[in-house]
C-alpha cells in the first residue's frame, strides 16, 4: 500500500469506477439526469458527476442518499462479498 493513503491502488480506482457506471446506469433506467438526480439527493451536480466517473469514494450516508433517490436498497449497490 502506498505511504499517501490518498493514492488510491489501481484496483480501488476500479471498484470506485465500477460503482460509478452503476449508479450513471441506474440513473439513466429511471430517466434523470445528472442535474435531477443532484437536487433528489441534496447534491450538486459537479458531486454527480465525480461520482459517477469513479473520482468519489462515497461514505455509507452518502449510498443511502444515492440509493433512496434511486428508490433502490443500499445493498444493491456494494458488491457481494463473493463479488470483491
Amino acid at each position: 500500500m502506498s505511504q499517501f493513503r490518498w493514492m488510491r491502488s489501481q484496483e480501488e480506482k476500479e471498484k470506485l469506477k465500477e460503482l460509478g457506471e452503476k449508479i450513471r446506469s441506474l440513473r439513466l433506467e429511471r430517466g434523470h439526469n445528472q442535474t435531477e438526480f443532484a437536487n433528489l439527493i441534496g447534491k450538486d451536480q459537479p458531486s454527480v458527476n465525480r461520482l459517477e466517473n469513479g473520482n468519489v469514494n462515497p461514505g455509507y450516508l452518502y449510498l443511502v442518499e444515492i440509493a433512496k433517490g434511486l428508490e433502490i436498497d443500499v445493498s444493491e449497490l456494494i458488491p457481494n462479498s463473493t463479488d470483491v
